[in-house]
C-alpha cells in the first residue's frame, strides 16, 4: 500500500500548536470530563474485543440491527478503515471470496466516492485499489446519482458518502441517498456512509446501516457530542462485513478503549438528549454569526448543516492557500484552504468552538480581509 500524505493533518501540525485561535476544528467544542462518571474499573482490555455485547446491542438497535453486526472502533478514522479493507482486501483484489451477499468476485477492487470530502474517504481506497471520484459542483453542491452511476464498474465494491458533507455542509436529502443506495445494491456495491455530523441536524435522515443488507455506516462520538478525546466510534452494517473488520482490527487497537467505552455508555444513555440539544442549540447559534460574517464581506457559502462552512475567499488573496496562510500568520487564526479539498476558491472554517472564540476569531479575519480591501 502507498498512502498520500494527508495533507490537511500536514498542515494543521504547521499551524495548530502555536496558533491562537483553531477556526479549522471541524467539530463541536469538547465537553468537561467533570460531567461524567470516570471512573471504569480495572483498566484491562474489552472483552470481546469488538466491544461489550450489550452495548453494541444497544447501538445496533438504532440501525435495526443485531449486535454482532456492530464493531466498536478507535473514532471514525478507523472504522472506515477497518471499512474499506474489509472491502476492497486483497483475497478480493485476487478474485477470491468476497463480503459481497452475492459472493461476486473481482480482480481490480474499486470504489466510487463523493467529493469533496475528507480526504481519508478517498485516500485510503486509493491505497488499496480503484477510485472514481464523483465532484459535488459549487454553489449548492448537490449530489448527482447519475453521475455516480456512470462512475460504477462490475469491479465496484463500494459507493463513499459523507453526509453531512465535510468541508460544505450540504446535507443531502433522504431521496437521494436512498436512490444512491439503491444504485450500489443494484450493483452489488456497498453503500457506506461517513454519518459523524448527522446528529448535529435539527431532524437526522435515517442513516444507511438502516436501508437494507447493502447499507454501513460510521460514526463515533467526536463531532455532534463534542468527546474527540474518546476516540470512541463505531460500524454497523451487514455482519458479514463487520466480521472481516474485526479481523483486521485484531492488528491495528484490539479492543476499544476501556474509559471510550464507559463513558460511552453515558453519552448514549440518559445524558444524550441534554448533551445533543445543548450542542445543536451551540452550532446553530454559531452559525448564524457566520453568516453574518459571510454576508458583512460579501462572501459566499451554501449554508451548513453540521459545524464546518465552505466559505469562498476574499477578493485581494491569489486562492485559498494565499488567504488562509496569510490570516494565520498576520492573525494566528487557523483556517483550512480549499485547495486541500480540490477547491482553491473557497477556505473551510470549522464554527462549533465556544462563541467567544468563534467571535474573536472572526474579528481577526476581518482586520485581515479589510486590509487587503
Amino acid at each position: 500500500m502507498d498512502i498520500a500524505p494527508f495533507e490537511l493533518e500536514r498542515w494543521f501540525a504547521e499551524y495548530e500548536h502555536e496558533a491562537d485561535i483553531m477556526l479549522a476544528e471541524s467539530g463541536i467544542r469538547s465537553l468537561s470530563a467533570d460531567r461524567f462518571d470516570l471512573n471504569p474499573g480495572k483498566l484491562g482490555y474489552v472483552i470481546p474485543t469488538n466491544g461489550d455485547p450489550e452495548l453494541r446491542a444497544s447501538v445496533a438497535d438504532r440501525y435495526d440491527r443485531e449486535a454482532d453486526e456492530v464493531l466498536f472502533t478507535c473514532g471514525t478514522q478507523e472504522a472506515n478503515l477497518l471499512a474499506f479493507l474489509s472491502l476492497m482486501d486483497r483475497e478480493r483484489a485476487l478474485g477470491g471470496d468476497t463480503a459481497s451477499p452475492s459472493g461476486s468476485a473481482s480482480r481490480n477492487p474499486h470504489a466510487v466516492v463523493v467529493t469533496p470530502t475528507y480526504q481519508a474517504l478517498h485516500a485510503v481506497p486509493e491505497a488499496i485499489g480503484d477510485v472514481s471520484r464523483v465532484w459535488l459542483e459549487p454553489p449548492e453542491w448537490e449530489l448527482d446519482v447519475d453521475a455516480v452511476a456512470d462512475a460504477i464498474r462490475p469491479e465496484t465494491s463500494v459507493v463513499v458518502l459523507n453526509n453531512p458533507n465535510n468541508p460544505t455542509g450540504r446535507y443531502h436529502p433522504e431521496e437521494k441517498v436512498r436512490a444512491l443506495y439503491e444504485l450500489a445494491a443494484d450493483n452489488d456495491a456497498y453503500l457506506l456512509c461517513d454519518e459523524v455530523y448527522r446528529l448535529l441536524a435539527d431532524e437526522p435522515l435515517p442513516t444507511v446501516a438502516s436501508m437494507g443488507e447493502y447499507g454501513i455506516s460510521t460514526t463515533s462520538l467526536t463531532k455532534a457530542y463534542g468527546l474527540a478525546g474518546l476516540r470512541f466510534g463505531w460500524i454497523a452494517g451487514p455482519e458479514e462485513v463487520v466480521e472481516r473488520a474485526w479481523q483486521w482490527k485484531d492488528y491495528t487497537t484490539i479492543s476499544p478503549s476501556i474509559f471510550g467505552q464507559h463513558l460511552a455508555r453515558q453519552a448514549l444513555g440518559e445524558r444524550e438528549d441534554a448533551i445533543l440539544a445543548e450542542n445543536r442549540e451551540l452550532a446553530a447559534h454559531n452559525r448564524e454569526r457566520v453568516r453574518e460574517f459571510v454576508a458583512e464581506y460579501d462572501l459566499s457559502w451554501y449554508d451548513p448543516v453540521g459545524v464546518n462552512g465552505f466559505v469562498s475567499v476574499p477578493e485581494g488573496f491569489s486562492g485559498s492557500e494565499d488567504f488562509c496562510r496569510t490570516v494565520v500568520e498576520e492573525e494566528s487564526v487557523v483556517l483550512a484552504p480549499g485547495e486541500l479539498f480540490g477547491y482553491d476558491e473557497y477556505f473551510r472554517i470549522g464554527f462549533g468552538l465556544p462563541t467567544d472564540e468563534l467571535e474573536d476569531g472572526l474579528a481577526r479575519v476581518g482586520d485581515c480581509i479589510e486590509r487587503r480591501q
